[in-house]
């Protein structure tokens, strides 16, 4: 039985930490400048607070706030309630929020002050509750002009157990520790196709996650990551637990600013995590200035960076460290190793030890070079969604998780994402990725930014179409910028229209919205 326990419970990991290592630093956020044991004990009385409102295991907990140490002790004191953490996008509309909010059944909502954008994403939430947190991590509960009754809370709180995978168990606080397979948190897909989906991630996702990438990053004493992502994606989300785990140092800022960003580096940061958008922001705010050799990793994520990018990177002194992931696999899925990163640019890397990895055609295994569908499984993947058993079942088959993504393997098995299955463009009969073409664009010294995706032809079925955002200051021509990409690519792939814009549509993790391309074309 002890045996048993050992193999499916994990400690409270930020309370473990503090007894382990209580002085080390744990958080730089704004003013907070934190211990683990400071940290612990934020989180435990903000567990308090938080279960003499009702909270309690498995209660879903919706937060909208900003990056901050509030986030970060809210997180660990939901943990240690058993209750499970519903992160949610700062930049929707009251309209979008209340949708996730009525889809994950929230109990509760938390955000940074009573403010008319919570209330009006609510108000149409009669059982929901509303809390607002300040920077002096002050809980203050606050009611809609329609009060929950007792009943209701009751029923809602039901209402959890039915739109959770049904392997699933919920973390029992009085028992100081998780069950590997309780309920930590539910993040929405970014919806960049249809509607968003609730992905659970189990404490076992995030362990095994932590752990995959450490083995492949390795750990350093001095190792300080900054989480300039926002908290609410789970590439933000993921550097508050892997700082607890590891027992290293997390930077929490605000908001992404490409000179405060560049400033952490030169003061201590070793690890940074960014989407390529924000990483050409960060070299041109840098001007010449090489980086220093404490920075050991620049995490890349959202999608195939161009060629040309990563060898600027090389130039500089930024070890960029490319990596593919899902919200539905807790993060990283496969990472270049930082000895393979100029021999292998383009590659998103081998998968991580926990994750195994192949590519398929129609359900077949397909060998080195041949373009497939990315399938994967192992401890860090998804359950389930919520709500959504088919949805469950479409992506998971004989316990493989289907991606959508499509990718393939050199004969080395590295892997090299190509782009979504949904975005891919066929032109009479070729196969153009969208990625490839943007990347070619944004060769162009002239160019800032490239979106492209695939529109209806009479003669070709699709034509790839291009949106371009230039640098300030940069003058430049279809006709020119046409002829710079026949260059490159083969005459199918070359942009059969291009549009100069102001800029381009993302959402908050980077990722190009190329839904919002399509709904502005023609």
């Amino acid at each position: 039985m002890i045996a048993n326990m050992a193999a499916d419970w994990l400690p409270d990991w930020l309370h473990q930490r503090a007894l382990i290592s209580p002085d080390r630093l744990a958080l730089i956020a704004g003013s907070a400048r934190w211990s683990f044991r400071d940290l612990d004990q934020q989180a435990t009385q903000m567990a308090h607070r938080l279960s003499a409102l009702g909270v309690g295991a498995g209660d879903r907990v919706a937060l909208l706030l900003r990056n901050g140490a509030p986030f970060v002790v809210v997180v660990h004191a939901l943990s240690r309630l058993g209750a499970v953490v519903v992160p949610l996008n700062t930049r929707l509309t009251p309209a979008e929020l209340n949708w996730q909010l009525a889809d994950v059944g929230a109990w509760l909502l938390i955000n940074d002050e009573a403010d008319s954008a919570a209330t009006a994403a609510a108000r149409d939430l009669p059982d929901l509750r509303l809390a607002s947190v300040d920077a002096g991590l002050h809980l203050r509960p606050y009611t809609q002009s329609t009060p929950a009754t007792d009943a209701n809370v009751m029923l809602s709180k039901a209402k959890h157990l039915s739109g959770m995978p049904e392997t699933l168990r919920f973390a029992q606080s009085d028992k100081g520790g998780f069950p590997l397979d309780a309920a930590h948190s539910i993040l929405y897909t970014s919806g960049t196709t249809g509607y968003p989906k609730g992905a659970v991630l189990t404490f076992g996702n995030h362990w095994w996650s932590a752990v995959g990438s450490a083995l492949n990053l390795g750990l350093r004493a001095d190792d300080r990551w900054l989480a300039c992502l926002p908290l609410f994606h789970v590439g933000g989300l993921a550097i508050l637990l892997r700082s607890v785990i590891y027992g290293i140092t997390a930077m929490v800022h605000e908001s992404f600013d490409p000179v405060d960003v560049n400033r952490a580096i030169d003061n201590g940061v070793t690890i940074v995590s960014v989407v390529g958008a924000m990483l050409q922001r960060m070299l041109a705010a840098r001007g010449d200035k090489p980086y220093p050799p404490s920075l050991r990793c620049v995490l890349l994520g959202g999608g195939p960076a161009p060629r040309d990018l990563l060898e600027d990177c090389a130039r500089r002194g930024a070890p960029v460290v490319q990596t593919y992931g899902l919200t539905e696999a807790a993060s990283q899925v496969a990472t270049l190793s930082p000895e393979d990163a100029l021999r292998k640019l383009g590659s998103a890397g081998k998968p991580l030890l926990p994750t195994e990895l192949r590519i398929e055609q129609e359900g077949v295994v397909v060998g080195a070079g041949q373009v497939g569908e990315i399938v994967i499984r192992g401890p860090t993947v998804t359950p389930g969604y919520v709500n959504r058993p088919e949805a469950t079942a479409h992506a998971i088959r004989n316990g493989w998780f289907h991606t959508g993504d499509l990718g393939y393997l050199d004969e080395e098995g590295y892997l090299y994402v190509l782009d979504r299955r949904d975005d891919l463009i066929i032109s009479g009969g070729e196969n153009v990725y969208p990625v490839e073409v943007e990347a070619a664009l944004r060769a162009h010294p002239a160019v800032e930014d490239a979106g492209v995706v695939g529109v209806p032809d009479e003669r070709w079925g699709q034509v790839p179409v291009a949106f371009v955002k230039l640098h300030d200051a940069a003058t430049l021509t279809e006709p020119d910028l046409t002829a710079f990409c026949y260059t490159r690519l083969a005459r199918y792939k070359v942009p059969a229209h291009i549009r100069f814009v102001e800029s381009l549509p993302r959402n908050a993790a980077g990722k190009l919205l190329r839904r919002a391309l399509l709904e502005s074309w023609p």
